[in-house]
């Protein structure tokens, strides 16, 4: 007997049964299934970060729309939230890799010192 302990695809059960094996499994409640959620997106993207493959970068994807089921949001929801904070903040098509942010001059709010730089500026 091999111990698995984790949250799997509902198919893999089917998968062991026609390979001749026996799987024991139990189906979770609220809590754990998203204890487990957060286990599984953690394994999927550090399988994704070694191997930078397409598929497992689906596999995040399926536990992401898994993750908003369990919290009652719909993938619409979700996207309507990533183009809310993309139209706010931007996205990350360029590749800005920010470094350092120095301190505005005394009294300068941070709007300010923006506004200022965007004018060409620098003081």
């Amino acid at each position: 007997m091999k111990i698995y302990n984790k949250l799997v695809r509902d198919g893999i059960p089917a998968i062991i049964r026609r390979s001749g094996q026996v799987p024991r499994t139990r189906l979770l409640e609220d809590e754990p299934y998203r204890a487990c959620l957060d286990e599984k997106l953690r394994e999927e993207t550090a399988e994704y970060l070694e191997s930078h493959s397409l598929e497992e970068l689906a596999d995040i994807l399926e536990v992401v729309r898994a993750e908003c089921a369990a919290h009652g949001w719909t993938p619409e929801q979700l996207e309507a939230a990533r183009q809310e904070k993309a139209a706010a903040r931007g996205g990350f098509e360029g590749r800005i890799f920010l470094e350092a942010v120095d301190d505005a001059p005394a009294g300068e709010s941070i709007l300010a010192r923006i506004h200022r730089i965007q004018n060409g500026s620098r003081g």
